[in-house]
């Protein structure tokens, strides 16, 4: 198996009849073309696929994770006839381009969310897919949009795609926090949580920040199982609580407001390396400190 399900490529053959199994995707590609392929391949034979909702498809072949699709580490990669394939333009500078994958998934997360423009919102975790997520909420214009992350950069990222205000956990402690969010709204809470940081506190924190009959939006994955108060969920708040899974019909929508600029990207990818520096930029990710979203650069002259 060879990993990597963040990937775009340039197409060098094409198929027979690729037209025919295009799915939701584009058509009329040829050699030369820049694009993507959606995370998932589905089977397009089970119960999920067949009813519209193929990014729970039973088999669940995602690229890089399965060694008959592999990844984006490959040398070359091959969009097997089941795959959701698109065009990027190539007006779009790579560093945006590369932000199609995770922002789709940012989309479907905010969308599961159903956000109004009465909703007081917070997103816990402003990575890339939360940054993403900033931007995907502001299109729905909250009553209050607020980040929760660890550090200041983030934050300040965050504000300047559209939070109103960005709160350091860190700094601040998860009590006050949830104290700020429970003052600011007349001790109700939040309407709407989106947890996309992947740290279990957060996850505890969301259901004390939120108000009764809330939405909690779980959108990350987890090293070890997560223990909260599930009563908090049931007997004392009512909670409606979500999860959110790649990013379905999100990839056309991501790539036409990346291209006119109506979604936010820039400063999102903090570094771009050459294939060589792998080990430098994984390094720099697994720290979580002096980058947000690291490029790597099989061919230099893409750079």
């Amino acid at each position: 198996m060879i990993p990597g399900h963040e990937f775009i490529g340039y197409v060098v053959e094409i198929g027979e009849n690729v037209d025919a199994y295009a799915h939701h995707g584009d058509t009329g590609f040829q050699v030369g073309d820049r694009v993507i392929s959606e995370q998932i391949v589905p089977s397009w034979t089970d119960r999920f696929s067949t009813t519209g909702r193929y990014w729970m498809d039973e088999k669940h072949d995602v690229y890089g994770f399965q060694s008959n699709v592999n990844g984006g580490f490959a040398e070359y990669m091959k969009f097997p006839k089941e795959a959701i394939n698109f065009k990027l333009p190539k007006e779009i500078p790579v560093e945006k381009a590369v932000l199609t994958e995770p922002f789709a998934c940012s989309k479907h997360g905010v969308d599961r969310a159903s956000i109004t423009n009465e909703d007081v919102v917070v997103i816990s975790g402003v990575g890339v897919i939360g940054l993403g997520m900033i931007g995907f909420a502001r299109r729905h214009r909250p009553a209050r949009l607020i980040a929760v992350d660890l550090h200041e950069d983030r934050l300040a990222k965050a504000v300047a795609f559209g939070a109103d205000e960005g709160l350091n956990v860190a700094e601040m402690g998860k009590d006050a926090v949830v104290q700020y969010l429970k003052d600011l709204t007349g001790g109700y809470g939040a309407d709407k949580y989106i947890e996309v940081s992947g740290h279990p506190s957060s996850v505890q924190q969301g259901l004390e920040m939120l108000r009764k009959m809330g939405t909690f939006v779980e959108f990350s994955v987890f090293k070890d199982l997560v223990e909260v108060d599930w009563s908090i969920i049931s007997d004392r708040k009512e909670l409606n609580v979500l999860g959110g899974h790649l990013g379905p019909y999100c990839y056309r929508p991501t790539i036409e407001w990346i291209t006119d600029g109506s979604l936010p990207t820039e400063g999102v990818v903090s570094h771009k390396l050459p294939l060589s520096e792998w080990r430098t930029g994984f390094e720099m990710v697994a720290s979580g400190k002096d980058s947000i979203k690291v490029v790597l650069f099989p061919n230099e002259e893409y750079m």
